[in-house]
């Protein structure tokens, strides 16, 4: 597998813990699309890109979040030891590396795309590569 592209997208507030979005491509024909770039506690971290868990409704079988209260389509008030335990998880990765040496071949490729969009992005030419499909569809629906 080789990385073949890394797209990344800064934050416009650098004190804040999320640097950037990033998408990368792995041979030229595989995109993943929205991994976080975040300053944690021991440096800079990838955060793969990930979705809120859900439970159903026991009485519609509508799907809501983890730890809600009552369902959203229904109103039924929701049972309180649902995802109440502490360590329970409230996201869970939609892709990611299944081993060690993936996850550090990615997020070392990444911190260094970073590097570079920091660099780029201090020339007054400076355009954002990243592909943002929910400025584009936004904008695609008000035509």
């Amino acid at each position: 597998m080789e990385i073949t592209e890394v797209r990344i997208k800064l934050m416009d507030d650098n004190d804040d813990r999320l640097q950037a979005f990033c998408s990368i491509t792995f041979d030229g024909e595989f995109v993943v699309r929205d991994l976080k770039i975040i300053d944690g506690q021991r440096g800079l971290f990838i955060a793969m890109p990930s979705r809120k868990l859900t439970t159903k409704c026991f009485r519609c079988g509508a799907k809501n979040e983890i730890r809600a209260n009552f369902c959203s389509q229904c109103g039924q008030k929701l049972p309180a030891d649902q995802g109440s335990d502490a360590r329970s998880r409230l996201f869970a990765d939609i892709a990611h590396p299944i081993n060690s040496a993936a996850r550090e071949k990615i997020q070392n490729a990444v911190i260094e795309a970073l590097e570079n969009e920091r660099v780029r992005a201090c020339q007054p030419d400076y355009v954002c590569t990243y592909d943002d499909f929910d400025e584009f569809y936004s904008d695609t629906k008000t035509r």
